[in-house]
């Protein structure tokens, strides 16, 4: 099992300017959902966007810590005008 907090500190190892949003979504602690604004998303696909959080939590998910992850990756320009 693994705390939101950690996996937020293991996405801003990797992006350090990302605001993250962590949601446990069965309580059990291994089934996440979450939101990451980043400028390093900028001129990237949704796609990529999502590869760099993968990266961050690929230790966590390689060792089924986390079992499921649904992202929402946004740039800080993009996360503004979905408000």
């Amino acid at each position: 099992m693994i705390s939101p907090q950690q996996v937020e500190e293991m996405i801003k190892a990797e992006l350090p300017d990302a605001v993250v949003q962590v949601q446990d979504l069965t309580g059990g602690g291994d089934h996440y959902q979450v939101t990451v604004v980043s400028s390093q998303f900028a001129g990237k696909g949704l796609v990529q966007q999502h590869q760099l959080v993968y990266g961050a939590v690929r230790q966590a998910m390689s060792t089924e810590a986390i079992h499921a992850l649904a992202l929402k990756t946004f740039t800080p320009e993009t996360w503004q005008n979905s408000q």
